[in-house]
């Protein structure tokens, strides 16, 4: 088990391109940055990775302890598929 100081932060990016309205909407928290996308697609990603983290703190765990399977799973669960 890594230690806070051994620890490399991990960041979720999420980049939407639908826009049409010439809004700048950008979301931030703890592990995540969210920019662009219409007001819809914006929403989503936000609503997706605010249930990640969810998740994330359910499993006690951080982004980066995560294995590539289980950020695959948890992300698909919080995207609803």
């Amino acid at each position: 088990m890594l230690n806070n100081d051994d620890m490399k932060k991990a960041m979720l990016l999420g980049v939407g391109l639908d826009n049409k309205d010439g809004h700048k909407r950008v979301t931030r928290g703890d592990n995540f940055y969210l920019t662009g996308g219409s007001e819809e697609t914006h929403e989503k990603m936000t609503e997706t990775v605010i249930k990640f983290n969810e998740k994330l703190a359910r499993k006690g765990k951080h982004l980066q302890e995560l294995s590539r399977e289980e950020f695959r799973d948890m992300m698909r669960e919080a995207e609803g598929k």
